[in-house]
C-alpha cells in the first residue's frame, strides 16, 4: 500500500494520540452540536468555528487560542539574566465535536478540553473503558483521592507495567481518578495495522487518551471497538473496586442535579442528610478546640460544638442556587478556650466543613470538602458487610451509662466527656489517661493523648460523644490510629507511656505484653442509639473502616462499643 504523505512530505502516521470524550444529553434529545461547547469559545474573536459532514459523521470544529504579546515568564528571565527577553506565546486549542451512529463524542487537542461544557461529559466513560480492558500486569500509574473529607490525592507509578495489587491501594477509601496502563488484543487501528502488540492508554473518569486512527473509516472503527469494550457487562475482577466510587466535576450533570437538591436541604438545620466534617487543615488542631466562631460580615455566633445549624443560619434565607456559594463566604475559626480569645487553628470557610448525603433518582452522591462523589451499589454493599462484621464482634470491655447531668454555669450538660471518662476509670482494672498527654520535642510543645482510659486487657479506650455530626468521629478514629502508630514507632513516647502505666499499676500486664494491642472506640450517639450501618454517616463509615484496616496492619485489634444513656 502506498504511504500517504502529509504537508511536510513525510509519510502520515495512521494513528495519533488523542483525547476522547463521550457526551450525554440528560433528556435524550438531539441538540445542535454547538450546545456542547461553552459560549465564550463560540463567540470569541480568537476562535474559529466550522461545521462539517463526512462519511457518517456530523461535526463541529473549533480551533484557536489566546495569543499573548509577551510570554508571562519573560519578566522573570529578564530579572535573573539582566538580558532583554520579549517572546510571544499562544495556548493553542482544538476541539472536534462529532455525532455518529454510536453516539456523540469530542476529540480535544492542546487545551481544547476547556471548550467543552462539563455538564454534558460522561463521567463514567474513561474508567469504564480502563476497568474492562487493561492488561492484568499492565498498570503503570494510578492517581486517587482519599474519600474521607480531607481532599488528599495520592499518585503511584512504576516504570513498567504491574498488577494492580502491587500498588498497595486502599481499595475501600481510595477513589481512583486516573489510571494509566497497557491494553492489547483490541480491534484498534494502532494494534491491527502494525507490529505493535500493546499500546498505552491513560484514562481519567471522563476521558480516554490513546492512539486513534487518522482516517475517517478507521476512526469510526476505533470508536466501535472502544464502545464494544465499554459494553462488556462487568469490569475485570482485579479492577472492579475502581467503579465503586468516583469523584464528579462540580459542573457535571449529576453534580448539578445533586447540588439543586442540596440547596433545598440547606434551609433545614435538622436535615438527616447534612453533617459536619473536619477539613484537612484543621485536623491537628480540632482536638484542642473548645469553642467555634462562625462569622459572615458583621453577623457572628459562637458555640462550644460546631453543628450544621450554626452554618445554615447564615444561608437559609438566601435564594435557592446561592446558598452553597454563600457558605464559601462564611468563616469558621476554632478556639482553644471558651472565651474565644486564643485561636486553635487557621480560619476556614464553612463550605469546607459541610458534608452531605444526597440521593437523586437511582444515584447516590456524597458531598465533602467541596467535592461530589458518586457511590455505586457494590461499594455500599461491601461497606455494609464489613461494618456489620465489625459491629457484631464480641465486646471485651464494659462502659457505664452516660446519663444526663444538671446544667453547668454556662447552661451545658455537666456530664461531659471528662465526667464520663472518670466514671469509666472507676471500674476495677481500668486506668484514667484522659488529658495525660505524652510530651516530647517531636510535638513542638504539645503532646499526644494515647487514650482516654486503659482497659484491663491492654485496651486503649477512646471515648467520643457524637450526637449529630461526623466530625468528632473522624477525629476519634484518627486519634486511635495515631496513638498506635506512635507507640509502635517512637521509643520515647512508648517509654513515657509505660512509665505512666507503671506509676498507676506496677504489675500491669501491658508492661510485659506490648505485642497485640486493642483499640476500643466508645461512642455515644444521639439518645444513646445503637451503632449500626444506618446510624453512622457515610464519611464516618469510610473513616472507621480505613482506621480499622490500618490498625490491624499494626497488629492492633479494633472494637466499637455503643455507650447508652
Amino acid at each position: 500500500m502506498e504511504a500517504v504523505l502529509g504537508r511536510t512530505g513525510k509519510p502520515r502516521s495512521t494513528t495519533r494520540k488523542s483525547t476522547l470524550h463521550r457526551l450525554k444529553v440528560p433528556d435524550g434529545t438531539t441538540p445542535e452540536l454547538r450546545r456542547f461547547v461553552r459560549d465564550r469559545y463560540l463567540e470569541g474573536d480568537d476562535y474559529q468555528v466550522r461545521e462539517f459532514t463526512r462519511q457518517g459523521i456530523e461535526g463541529l470544529l473549533i480551533t484557536g487560542g489566546v495569543p499573548r504579546e509577551r510570554a508571562d515568564w519573560c519578566d522573570v528571565v529578564e530579572s535573573i539574566t539582566g538580558l532583554e527577553v520579549n517572546e510571544r506565546s499562544r495556548a493553542a486549542a482544538g476541539l472536534v465535536v462529532i455525532r455518529t451512529d454510536q453516539g456523540t463524542y469530542a476529540l480535544s487537542y492542546g487545551v481544547g478540553q476547556h471548550m467543552l461544557d462539563p455538564y454534558f461529559r460522561d463521567d463514567e466513560f474513561g474508567l469504564e473503558f480502563a476497568t474492562r480492558c487493561l492488561n492484568d500486569d499492565g498498570v503503570i500509574k494510578i492517581r486517587n483521592q482519599i474519600m474521607d473529607g480531607r481532599g488528599r490525592v495520592d499518585e503511584y507509578s512504576v516504570s513498567r507495567g504491574e498488577r494492580i495489587d502491587g500498588f498497595g491501594l486502599d481499595r475501600f477509601g481510595a477513589v481512583v481518578r486516573r489510571i494509566c496502563g497497557t491494553v492489547s488484543g483490541l480491534s484498534l487501528t494502532s494494534l491491527t495495522t502494525g507490529k505493535t502488540q500493546q499500546i498505552r492508554v491513560e484514562c481519567s473518569q471522563a476521558t480516554i487518551k490513546l492512539p486513534l486512527a487518522t482516517t475517517v473509516e478507521q476512526f469510526l472503527s476505533d470508536l466501535q471497538a472502544i464502545e464494544n469494550v465499554c459494553a462488556r457487562p462487568d469490569p475485570l475482577p482485579q479492577l472492579r473496586f475502581v467503579s465503586r466510587v468516583h469523584t464528579l466535576d462540580n459542573r457535571s450533570r449529576k453534580a448539578v442535579q445533586a447540588q439543586t437538591i442540596l440547596e433545598k436541604h440547606l434551609t433545614d438545620p435538622d436535615s438527616p442528610r447534612l453533617t459536619i466534617g473536619v477539613p484537612d487543615s484543621c485536623q491537628e488542631s480540632y482536638s484542642s478546640a473548645q469553642a467555634f466562631r462562625v462569622r459572615r460580615g458583621a453577623r457572628m455566633l459562637e458555640a462550644s460544638d460546631l453543628e450544621p445549624e450554626h452554618l445554615l443560619q447564615f444561608v437559609k434565607d438566601r435564594p435557592e442556587g446561592q446558598r452553597l456559594k454563600t457558605l464559601g463566604d462564611v468563616r469558621v475559626t476554632m478556639f482553644s478556650d471558651d472565651d474565644c480569645r486564643t485561636p486553635a487553628g487557621i480560619t476556614t470557610n464553612a463550605k469546607e466543613w459541610l458534608i452531605a448525603d444526597i440521593t437523586t433518582g437511582t444515584d447516590r452522591l456524597f458531598y465533602g470538602n467541596g467535592k461530589w462523589f458518586e457511590v455505586g451499589t457494590g461499594f455500599l454493599k461491601t461497606l455494609e458487610e464489613e461494618l456489620t462484621d465489625l459491629f457484631t464482634q464480641p465486646q471485651t470491655i464494659t462502659l457505664p451509662r452516660w446519663t444526663q447531668g444538671p446544667p453547668n454555669s454556662k447552661g451545658h450538660d455537666s456530664h461531659d466527656e471528662d465526667w464520663f471518662n472518670h466514671q469509666a476509670a472507676e471500674q476495677d482494672g481500668y486506668l484514667l489517661f484522659d488529658k495525660k498527654d505524652i510530651v516530647t520535642e517531636k510535638f513542638r510543645g504539645g503532646g499526644l493523648e494515647i487514650c482516654d482510659v486503659l482497659g484491663p486487657e491492654n485496651q486503649l479506650i477512646c471515648i467520643k460523644k457524637a450526637p449529630t455530626s461526623t466530625a468528632p468521629l473522624n477525629h476519634l478514629f484518627a486519634q486511635g490510629v495515631a496513638a498506635v502508630e506512635t507507640l509502635r514507632s517512637d521509643i520515647e513516647v512508648r517509654t513515657k507511656f509505660l512509665k505512666q502505666v507503671a506509676a498507676h499499676t506496677p504489675d500491669h500486664r501491658l508492661l510485659h505484653d506490648f505485642g497485640t494491642l486493642r483499640v476500643v472506640f466508645g461512642i455515644l450517639l444521639k439518645d444513646g442509639r445503637d451503632i449500626c450501618v444506618d446510624s453512622l454517616f457515610a464519611f464516618a463509615q469510610v473513616s472507621l473502616l480505613q482506621a480499622a484496616r490500618r490498625l490491624r496492619a499494626m497488629n492492633a485489634e479494633v472494637e466499637v462499643v455503643p455507650i447508652r444513656r
